[in-house]
């Protein structure tokens, strides 16, 4: 069993709280839109992080993360970049990813739109958005089990207003 912290959109602003609600995970994944480097930083000191670059991220932060990213963990396939769509409408670029992979569970972010769907073969996670810009009213984070192939204990959490 691998625990996973989902985390996306901090854009330069880690709440202290992650580290709570993250420690019981093995792994972070975050979906771009880091914006600091220092939130990778802290966060690889904190557990194994692996993540994507968002479209706010420059240079160094680019450099570090892949645009897209494949992973294996407990027999299940996952895909994750930053700027998904949604199942149904993906962007060409995804579709093609999302054939190419055949994914388990894709995870984006961009939307600062918590959800979870299931379509096209396969469950869509957004964690939605952990930092201060953007729309969104409420700050979250997602955290979850993967184990023999299943995904458990999906939860939401929320962090406060924006």
């Amino acid at each position: 069993m691998v625990r996973v912290g989902l985390i996306s959109d901090t854009h330069s602003y880690l709440d202290p709280a992650v580290f709570t609600h993250f420690e019981r995970c093995d792994e972070i994944w975050h979906i771009g839109d880091v914006g600091d480097e220092a939130i990778l930083h802290d966060l690889r000191a904190f557990r194994p992080t692996y993540g994507v670059y968002g479209n706010i991220d420059g240079g160094n932060l680019r450099y570090d993360l892949p645009e897209d990213l494949v992973l294996e963990r407990e027999g299940l396939k996952i895909l994750m970049t930053h700027i998904g769509g949604l199942p149904g409408k993906f962007p060409a670029r995804v579709k093609n990813l999302v054939r190419i992979h055949r994914p388990d569970l894709f995870i984006c972010g961009h939307s600062h739109i918590l959800r979870v769907l299931k379509g096209e073969g396969l469950v869509y996670i957004n964690p939605g958005a952990a930092g201060h810009h953007g729309f969104h009213a409420v700050r979250t984070l997602m955290r979850m089990e993967l184990s023999e192939g299943r995904i458990s204990h999906l939860e939401a959490i929320e962090l406060g207003r924006r």
